[in-house]
């Protein structure tokens, strides 16, 4: 089972009462740390942390921003789509959960500009919420070979995307397709939540949703236990 850390001793953006101005902003505040505690709590609330360049000109002047996009990217359960590649994919790629976390994280970093926002301390703070049974990875091999993979935090039903990445074609695909089946086993209402809609995630099924719909759905996941796999 994951293991509770202490609680944040910061006081996050609430939601309920965002100052107008940032009513309509994806990133709704700046600062605190990324603190097991503080993470899990973002979380809860609908929040995800990523850094934001304080001084481009300036190196390492960066601080946390914390972020609910408007709209929301989420991957419905049963909307998946698996093309007829994909498939053929599935069965000759095998997947794993939890078995290659730092390495799946270190990959998602080394993806060239996409991965950069990955930093020593994301990573740090991540390894962490791993440690105490939070976050996960989903790992896709060729033989003994790590080709792809994901990982993201989980809490009950909730599954908040964080990154993934591929080696051969499918590869993260595969991955994902796995996470699905494992988020809506035995018919769990779980939350897949992918943070913004990409071309690419649009292809596989990812729709946006209000912030508002979101944190209905997420108040929903929350109650919901987690797959078995990953406690």
């Amino acid at each position: 089972m994951p293991s509770e850390p202490p609680p944040t001793q910061w006081t996050l953006p609430d939601l309920d009462h965002l100052d107008p101005a940032l009513a309509e902003e994806d990133l709704v505040g700046l600062g605190a740390d990324l603190a097991p505690g503080t993470l899990l709590a973002a979380y809860r609330a609908g929040l995800f942390p990523m850094h934001v360049a304080l001084d481009k000109s300036e190196q390492n002047a960066e601080v946390i921003g914390w972020w609910s996009p408007q709209p929301r990217g989420v991957l419905p359960l049963d909307g998946l789509v698996v093309s007829r590649s994909l498939r053929q994919s599935c069965g000759r790629l095998r997947t794993t959960v939890d078995v290659a976390f730092d390495a799946v994280l270190d990959s998602c970093a080394d993806r060239g500009g996409q991965g950069q926002w990955i930093n020593a301390e994301i990573r740090a703070a991540y390894r962490r919420l791993h440690e105490l049974g939070w976050a996960h990875s989903v790992e896709t091999w060729q033989g003994d070979d790590l080709v792809g993979g994901l990982y993201g935090v989980s809490i009950g039903g909730l599954f908040a995307g964080e990154s993934m990445f591929y080696r051969v074609a499918d590869a993260s695909k595969v991955a994902l397709v796995r996470l699905v089946r494992d988020l809506a086993g035995d018919g769990r209402q779980g939350l897949l939540d992918v943070q913004w809609v990409t071309a690419h995630l649009a292809s596989l099924g990812a729709v946006a949703i209000s912030r508002d719909e979101y944190r209905r759905r997420l108040a929903a996941a929350l109650l919901v236990r987690a797959p078995e796999v990953w406690t």
